[in-house]
């Protein structure tokens, strides 16, 4: 029966709604990264020593800061390295950790409610609500692997896992780019398709993201065993290209995990790679890639100039608070752009390809 004029049909949000609010989402676990890197250069990341996934309430009278600075004071970061700190300098590192934990929360709420409330409007289809749930699952699983990696500093020696670091930094980074990647293609839905590059750069597009992650993995083992504050020098170290110490733990392989020049030697090795690479798909693109692609593909050729600038002078400069927070958020800017570029290949149009030309017609996926 139809429906009289003044019956109005309530319509679902559209998939752009749902898009603006992963890129919130996203821009959210962004500043939380950047969060964790101040608390692990500020040394407090330590300074809560239970997990409490419920507890979003600071300490709020003189008995309830002694009771925190109490439980700290059993820690090994407190007697091996702050013993007679003052309550004054734990309330310093204290509220690193704590906002640290609180905008992680702050985080799993702003997901999950909307969420919710776009299922209950209808806008979610299921493969979207599997994609959508993946992610949230993974969202927990990252602050269960956050609290598995201070756990790692609370038993014997006054410092986290470096293992452990490198899991959480590079879950983030992975929960991140697919928050990016899912949004995108919700913002796709009704954009025009991007222009189909020859199929070696699209295939390095699709690496791209990836090799940025080993990037990131190697960069977490140097904060991981301070890796940064020795060779402070580029391009040389010690005055070597490859320096005498390298790989020079028994068994070999774990000087890669282990020794601080070789974890060095191996992230400097492996985020010029990065350049080159980045490099080598903005040569091989500049000239089919237009519209979105063509920006995308400058920015990211710019960005990775900058991050290994930013990189090169938290290194010579060893590890300025700034500078190294800087450097962390050019990270996730790379990255952003590794993600937008490889996705810019995944819909694509074709065209006839000119004598020449590096554009490729194959039919559109």
């Amino acid at each position: 029966m139809p429906s009289s004029p003044t019956t109005s049909v309530r319509q679902p949000p559209s998939p752009r709604a749902i898009a603006w609010w992963l890129v919130i989402c996203a821009a959210m676990i962004f500043i939380m990264v950047v969060i964790g890197g101040a608390t692990r250069l500020t040394e407090s990341g330590l300074s809560m020593v239970e997990w409490k996934p419920l507890h979003v309430v600071p300490p709020l009278n003189e008995a309830q800061w002694q009771d925190e600075f109490s439980a700290y004071r059993t820690s090994p970061e407190y007697i091996l390295k702050n013993v007679g700190m003052s309550l004054g300098d734990f309330k310093k590192i204290f509220w690193f950790e704590f906002t640290h934990r609180l905008w992680g929360r702050i985080i799993g709420l702003v997901f999950a409610v909307p969420l919710l409330w776009f299922i209950w409007r209808g806008a979610v289809d299921r493969p979207l609500f599997y994609k959508l749930g993946g992610l949230f699952v993974l969202g927990g699983a990252q602050g269960a692997l956050g609290w598995f990696m201070v756990a790692s500093g609370l038993v014997d020696r006054p410092d986290v896992s470096q293992y452990r670091l490198a899991a959480h930094l590079c879950l983030a980074f992975t929960v991140y780019g697919l928050i990016v990647w899912v949004a995108l293609d919700l913002f796709g839905k009704d954009a025009p398709a991007s222009v189909r590059l020859d199929p070696a750069t699209r295939r390095l597009s699709a690496v791209l993201p990836f090799f940025a992650l080993v990037v990131i993995g190697a960069g977490a083992f140097v904060a991981g065993i301070n890796a940064g504050l020795i060779y402070n020098t580029f391009p040389l170290m010690d005055g070597r290209v490859i320096p005498e110490a390298v790989y020079s733990m028994d068994p070999w392989y774990l000087s890669a995990f282990e020794d601080a020049t070789t974890v060095q030697f191996n992230h400097r090795v492996v985020a010029i790679t990065l350049v080159i690479l980045v490099a080598v798909a903005w040569w091989r693109g500049r000239a089919a890639a237009a519209g979105r692609t063509r920006t995308v593909l400058n920015a990211l050729m710019i960005m990775a100039l900058v991050q290994a600038a930013l990189g090169i002078s938290t290194l010579v400069l060893q590890v300025p608070l700034g500078l190294a927070l800087a450097h962390q958020a050019g990270a996730l800017m790379l990255f952003t752009l590794t993600v937008w570029f490889a996705h810019t290949q995944r819909r694509v149009r074709a065209e006839p390809a000119r004598a020449g030309s590096p554009l490729h017609a194959e039919p559109a996926e």
